[in-house]
């Protein structure tokens, strides 16, 4: 009974060293990620001057001291503009943040600086609401998020050439007064116009002055050509880097995005692994695992199959057909997005246009399609659903075979 007991209290012994070294363990990694993880972290998204990660403007801002300008941060609000020289000033709004209780004050001290000659660079949407007459919408390019952007005419900004830039937002203001200097597909991302003696210039996105986008000899020649010339009459000109619309937090979104995430994250799946060590461990017998019946890939195809069929979700097979078709005629035909958005007689007809031949049935299809079971019992019904999707794919391998042709053609020629 003594030797039994003795082993039983080794047992528990070994058992608790165990599981204290366990802890002691991850506590310690957990203090050394804490201590030391958050270092190379590059999780800053706000364009400031002080932030030295891939999203910051601290090489801006270093830069266009270098480059002879008066680079200076911002730490006022925007009233104290009607203080500074506005025609040798240039203002940058570097994806700012709305200033919620002084809004209208905020819009009309930058539109007074833009009236008596001063410059403004603004970013993103909310950029857009501080100028004047500045609108935004969500973009039409497939992208939704980045894009090389395409110059346009032959304006200064323009001649920066192809830049990689954010486009989740595009310019919506119309009018004759709006000069589009960079285009993604037909979303407007750069834009300049006149506001009394001063010039307004936005852009979707302040990538292209990040420490990230000032690699890159498209953003930096489109950075300083929206600064304007270093020097001006009666000396250099004056760059502001607003920093003041970075530090309003009138959010609690604002307040939980400084909270360390990553470090509370791995504390929290250090708390778990010590649970799993803790209790994981075997207590029994050791039993044959159970062998389940794997089932082929045929019989869950065939499953799925029957699923969809009770479910009656023809909609989602013609729309995906649907989608797959348009989206072959933007990208190898050409066909305008606002066309695509079109009937599908007009699709049809810029389809004939582009590449010649009869596409009527083409765009019966897409009708069809696009309708799904508000047509009825008969178009809903999975026959004829089946029948549409088929028509569909024959349609694109048509259209293919039709592109391809002609590009033969063409290769003929030259």
């Amino acid at each position: 009974m003594a030797s039994g007991a003795t082993r039983t209290r080794s047992r528990d012994a070994a058992a608790r060293n165990f599981v204290l070294g366990s802890i002691t363990t991850i506590l310690v990694v957990l203090w050394l990620l804490t201590k030391f993880g958050a270092l190379g972290a590059d999780d800053n998204p706000q364009p400031t001057t002080d932030n030295a990660g891939s999203h910051g403007a601290k090489a801006a801002y270093l830069l266009a001291g270098q480059l002879g300008y008066d680079a200076q941060e911002g730490h006022e609000p925007l009233d104290t503009l009607k203080a500074m020289d506005a025609e040798r000033t240039t203002l940058v709004l570097a994806e700012p943040i709305l200033p919620v209780q002084s809004l209208k004050a905020t819009q009309a001290a930058i539109q007074s600086f833009l009236e008596r000659g001063g410059r403004v660079l603004a970013t993103g949407a909310h950029g857009a609401t501080l100028l004047p007459g500045g609108k935004t919408a969500g973009a039409d390019n497939l992208s939704k998020g980045f894009c090389y952007a395409q110059p346009e005419g032959a304006g200064e900004l323009a001649r920066a050439g192809s830049v990689a830039i954010g486009a989740s937002v595009r310019w919506a203001a119309s009018g004759p007064q709006y000069h589009v200097e960079e285009r993604c597909g037909e979303d407007a991302v750069v834009v300049r116009y006149r506001v009394g003696k001063g010039e307004a210039i936005w852009w979707a996105s302040p990538m292209p002055l990040t420490n990230a986008g000032l690699r890159k000899d498209s953003s930096l020649g489109l950075t300083l050509a929206s600064l304007g010339p270093a020097s001006v009459a009666g000396g250099r000109r004056t760059v502001l880097f607003d920093e003041y619309l970075h530090e309003e937090r009138e959010t609690e979104a604002g307040l939980l995005s400084g909270l360390p995430w990553w470090p509370l994250a791995w504390q929290l799946m250090g708390v778990a692994a010590v649970l799993v060590v803790s209790f994981g461990r075997r207590n029994g017998p050791l039993r044959e695992p159970l062998a389940l019946p794997r089932t082929s890939p045929i019989e869950f195809a065939d499953s799925m199959g029957r699923l969809y069929e009770r479910a009656g979700a023809v909609d989602a097979a013609l729309g995906a057909a649907r989608r797959r078709l348009l989206r072959f005629l933007g990208e190898e035909c050409r066909v305008p997005q606002d066309l695509l958005r079109q009937s599908g007689q007009v699709i049809a007809e810029a389809l004939a246009d582009r590449i010649g031949g009869d596409w009527t049935a083409l765009g019966q299809h897409l009708e069809v399609a696009g309708h799904g079971s508000s047509y009825g019992s008969e178009a809903a019904s999975s026959k004829v659903a089946l029948k549409v999707v088929q028509a569909l794919e024959a349609d694109r391998r048509a259209v293919a075979e039709q592109v391809s042709a002609a590009r033969q053609v063409q290769n003929d020629r030259g």
